[in-house]
């Protein structure tokens, strides 16, 4: 896995400390492996950003962050995962996921208008939050095991060909100083 790439859009360590808003996480954040870029980190922190990409709730960066602590995988990178849905993605993906859990639920999709108002909420979300959650559900477990899978292949090909560029090298190296050893 390209870990220079990943740094480049990944906030240091010192900047997350640094920032004023996580100042009260203090001595949580001393914590190495929150940053580090290795295979377990960053395939860890794909499965929970995500999974909670796809989970109907708000503060997904803050559940994101809290699982990251627990689990010690990258925290940046599994904050921002959760970014997958937002404003822009929120309503396809939601629909997605809504008519997903109707057909898996073998139930008839309603019709409705989406107003984020405390009364649609209160009625319409009410109706609407089981084919939601199933579909969620099985979206956000399916992407998580996708991404999981895709970022242990790239990271194992990745460092089969540093190996094999490495060996390929030394043996240029090795033939170079051979012939130059024959012509002494």
């Amino acid at each position: 896995m390209p870990k220079k790439l990943l740094k480049r859009f990944i906030p240091s360590q010192q900047f997350i400390k640094d920032h004023p808003s996580l100042a009260f996480l203090g001595p949580l954040l001393e914590d190495p492996n929150l940053f580090h870029l290795n295979r377990y980190s960053v395939s860890v922190a794909f499965i929970v950003g995500t999974f909670l990409a796809f989970f109907p709730t708000p503060g997904q960066m803050f559940i994101a962050g809290s699982i990251a602590f627990m689990l010690r995988c990258n925290l940046p990178i599994a904050v921002g995962l959760t970014w997958i849905t937002n404003p822009i993605t929120i309503p396809p993906i939601f629909f997605a996921t809504y008519k997903l859990g109707t057909w898996v639920l073998d139930t008839p999709a309603m019709d409705f208008n989406v107003a984020f108002t405390w009364e649609w909420i209160n009625t319409e979300l009410r109706r609407l939050w089981k084919p939601l959650l199933v579909g969620s559900m099985i979206a956000g477990t399916t992407t998580a095991i996708i991404s999981y899978m895709s970022i242990q292949l790239l990271w194992r090909w990745r460092v089969i060909y540093a190996w094999q560029h490495r060996k390929e090298r030394r043996a240029k190296r090795q033939l170079k100083q051979h012939k130059q050893r024959l012509k002494k």
